[in-house]
């Protein structure tokens, strides 16, 4: 069993016991539990259910393992024959979720 979840803009492939990386959430202390009602997609053994937008009454429950910050991502431009060259970078923070359990609607 698993389901499509839309979070914070993005959608995720969320199953049981799966860890998944989410952009940071107010909730970084390990072991706090995170509600998700936003699920689009639902498919069971034999079943598929597709929500209009979403599945009435599905959620995904998940508990806080930790977070940190991605590698660094390099930005560079520059303008040929003007001289002009600028490097910039940032680092994208995250926190990471394990799902503890899907339930139907």
């Amino acid at each position: 069993m698993y389901a499509i979840i839309d979070f914070k803009g993005f959608q995720y492939r969320a199953e049981k016991n799966a860890v998944i990386r989410v952009p940071l959430l107010n909730a970084t202390e390990p072991g706090q539990k995170v509600e998700i009602d936003r699920v689009l997609l639902m498919r069971d053994e034999d079943d598929i259910v597709f929500g209009q937008p979403v599945v009435t009454g599905a959620k995904v429950l998940a508990e806080v393992i930790g977070s940190g910050k991605d590698k660094k991502v390099i930005i560079f431009h520059k303008k040929k024959r003007k001289g002009y060259r600028v490097k910039k970078g940032f680092r994208a923070q995250y926190t990471d979720i394990k799902i503890t359990d899907i339930v139907k609607g």
